[in-house]
């Protein structure tokens, strides 16, 4: 019931998005490329992100504009912009994560006219002990940005508004994980990752609605029958992909259900909270320099590791399913460390590395298999 519509504003993105700017004229749309731009920023401002993402389509229009190594991801996602599927965006933004989606953003900002367009430097050495101070600083740009493009000013009540609205959301979106810990979950992976991906286009007070009743209507009393299913985790780089999703969970020689998740696309987004504090600017680039990290900001020390080997204990996964964007190098350099880390820890890896298009039946096989070694272990 409540879970479908999920699913509906995912697949309807564009739609809710052109209907969200004809009932509210006196609010901007911004396109996003990650997931470290500052929200709570933008809604004091009256500006609602849209999270910019691929169609998981061929197309042949980003060759003049984007090198043919890099990531499928980047280069599906500019192609969005190039065929006019993101008309509606009065601006675009990004905060500074991988080389290969700045690309699409600077060749979005050079070929597809918006009026605002904003790089945010967000620091790459977040374990730095001047992390804070600078991104502390940077958002203090942003909001003069945002005031001089909108001529809204952010003060300290819109601050506060929009870190209640957004906490809600995180905060929602947690207790529905934490269903997914139960011995027969009542959602299935694919169904939580159109609960978070649509989160990321919609704004938040509408999402909030449907997350409260999913938790207090639906969730307490459903039940799929897939307790005896094998649990599985996925983690690595963005993955939106529906059909390798629905793959795997309706594989049904060893059937499997993923309960549990860390990529930018599930749980690395929603994962904490800011924790409010009178300096508004610094509580807010506290939230976005402790979140569950990028591999491109995960260093010297990888604490992403043991986030993710905590996960996969508290929700009592079986198998890890490490998923690479093809050329993805930050996490391909993840890849070797993470399957040790969690092999030593009695979880079996599966490593997968994703294009545009899944080939859907090279990747049955190879799942099957993997369940197969799973189910097997179970036996004995």
């Amino acid at each position: 019931m409540y879970i479908e519509e999920f699913k509906k504003y995912y697949e309807k993105r564009h739609e809710y998005a052109k209907d969200f700017k004809k009932k509210h004229p006196d609010w901007k749309i911004v396109g996003t490329f990650c997931t470290y731009y500052p929200e709570e920023l933008m809604y004091a401002a009256k500006v609602l992100p849209v999270r910019i993402l691929g169609s998981h389509e061929p197309q042949n229009v980003t060759e003049p504009h984007i090198f043919g190594m890099f990531c499928p991801f980047c280069r599906d996602v500019l192609a969005q912009g190039l065929q006019g599927r993101y008309d509606y965006l009065d601006g675009i933004m990004i905060a500074q994560s991988c080389l290969h989606v700045r690309q699409s953003y600077t060749s979005w900002d050079l070929h597809i006219p918006v009026d605002f367009r904003y790089y945010l430097p967000m620091p790459h050495h977040l374990q730095s002990a001047r992390a804070k101070d600078f991104l502390k600083a940077e958002l203090e740009k942003f909001k003069k940005a945002l005031e001089n493009w909108t001529g809204n000013k952010i003060t300290d009540e819109a601050l506060d508004e929009a870190i209640e609205i957004l906490n809600e959301n995180r905060r929602l979106l947690r207790q529905a994980y934490d269903f997914r810990k139960k011995d027969n979950p009542p959602m299935t992976g694919l169904e939580a990752m159109y609960m978070v991906v649509s989160s990321q286009m919609m704004h938040k007070k509408d999402h909030n609605e449907i997350l409260k009743n999913l938790i207090e209507k639906e969730l307490p009393n459903r039940d799929l029958g897939i307790g005896d299913h094998i649990r599985l985790m996925v983690l690595g780089s963005e993955n939106d992909d529906v059909e390798f999703l629905d793959m795997v969970e309706t594989i049904t020689s060893n059937p499997a259900k993923f309960v549990i998740d860390d990529h930018c696309t599930g749980s690395r987004y929603f994962w904490n909270q800011v924790e409010p504090k009178a300096d508004r600017l610094m509580a807010i680039a506290e939230r976005y320099i402790n979140r569950p990290p990028c591999p491109t900001k995960d260093w010297p020390n990888r604490l992403r590791l043991e986030h993710d080997l905590n996960l996969a204990k508290e929700w009592n996964v079986q198998g890890a399913v490490l998923l690479q964007q093809k050329f993805c190098d930050p996490h391909e350099c993840d890849i070797p460390i993470f399957q040790r880390a969690f092999e030593e820890q009695g979880i079996k890896t599966l490593f997968l590395e994703l294009d545009v298009l899944v080939p859907v039946g090279q990747f049955k096989i190879r799942t099957e298999a993997f369940l197969e070694t799973l189910s097997s272990e179970d036996l004995f």
